[in-house]
């Protein structure tokens, strides 16, 4: 065996990667995942085995998290009225990320799209306000643009989730049901974050009314 470092994969030298392979170990939602995310398109890509795998761990990540607050997602209803300041922050962090991923796909910059479904996921999961008021229904939205967004990349996995979570009763087959909107209202705070610096230094933080 010869190795000569770096180099793109050809028939010639015998160094492809079979799809058929990684798709009956990982399933092909996996596959493609983690080919749209490794590297922007126009990009040549390093294959990582371990890129593969952690594409696999995400994915059961969200279907984990669909099966473990099914009940919830089902009763919910629309993020409407009062809201509490936890499902306030969750319904800002959802349409923030919502906004760059419909950027980012009309750039076909299916990398980012995926970071930020994996932003979506992370802010779902640190979500402590469902049982406070409008905690629910922000739960739900926020799960329904995480599917839509990552439909494209592992439409089998997000198809099932959105039947069985009774997103297509609302809004039909997730291939029809239309893209996600961003609310402006909710990209409102009502509190915003200020750095305290002294000489340059960071040396605190203040929440104070915008």
């Amino acid at each position: 065996v010869t190795y000569e470092g770096w180099t793109t994969m050809s028939k010639s030298k015998n160094n492809g990667v079979d799809p058929q392979a990684l798709i009956e170990r990982y399933g092909a939602d996996t596959a493609r995942l983690f080919v749209m995310f490794a590297s922007p398109p126009e990009q040549t890509l390093e294959w990582n085995d371990a890129g593969v795998e952690g594409a696999g761990r995400f994915l059961r990540r969200v279907w984990n998290f669909g099966a473990k607050h099914a009940e919830i997602v089902k009763a919910a209803g629309e993020p409407t009225g009062a809201m509490s300041a936890a499902a306030k922050a969750l319904r800002f962090d959802v349409h923030t990320v919502l906004r760059q991923v419909s950027y980012d796909y009309e750039r076909m910059q299916y990398n980012t799209v995926v970071s930020g479904g994996m932003k979506l996921l992370n802010a779902l999961e640190a979500f402590k306000g469902v049982d406070a008021e409008g905690g629910a229904a922000a739960l739900r939205e926020g799960y329904g643009v995480l599917l839509r967004a990552l439909y494209p990349a592992c439409p089998h996995t997000t198809w099932v989730l959105w039947q069985e979570l009774g997103y297509a009763a609302q809004y039909g087959d997730l291939l029809d049901a239309p893209w996600p909107q961003v609310d402006e209202a909710a990209l409102v705070q009502d509190e915003v974050e200020l750095m305290l610096q002294v000489n340059g230094k960071l040396r605190g933080a203040i929440k104070v009314p915008a």
